[in-house]
């Protein structure tokens, strides 16, 4: 029995439910808010313990990505992802949770060829990427200027 593109499409329909588009770019809005907040009171603390900017600065991104790392392998960050969608890519959280995720994924098959070996399959092509986007864009800007 062969399947049109138009049953096709039926059928599809069918087996997914429509997403309320409205509502989930609300959620994303307010969570990823809320993570943006949340390292802004760091970065407040931080500095009212007196600490220096820089210092400050960085121990919000440090305190970040531990935070996502420990959530994601308690299985919480996917919890709050699913309702987040795109809320919960805030630079620091998205690329902490990139790495940790496919750690745990492939652990069962070993601390090298599993975790070592598989740590960066999402996150690698960002790094690979953004890591060329930066220089390039540092070379024009030193011959430009």
């Amino acid at each position: 029995m062969k399947i049109s593109n138009k049953q096709y499409d039926e059928m599809v329909k069918k087996a997914s439910p429509n997403s309320p588009i409205v509502l989930d770019c609300i959620k994303a809005f307010l969570i990823g808010g809320a993570i943006c907040c949340f390292g802004q009171l760091l970065f407040y603390i931080f500095r009212k313990s007196g600490m220096s900017l820089d210092e400050s600065r960085s121990l919000v991104s440090i305190s970040l990505i531990v935070i996502t790392a420990i959530l994601t392998g308690i299985g919480v960050f996917d919890k709050i992802a699913k309702h987040a969608g795109a809320g919960t890519i805030v630079p620091i959280t998205g690329f902490a949770n990139s790495v940790v995720s496919p750690a745990l994924e492939f652990k069962s098959e070993g601390f090298i060829m599993g975790t070592g070996a598989s740590i960066f399959k999402v996150a690698g092509p960002v790094i690979l990427y953004g890591t060329t986007a930066a220089s390039l864009y540092g070379l024009i800007y030193f011959i430009f200027n």
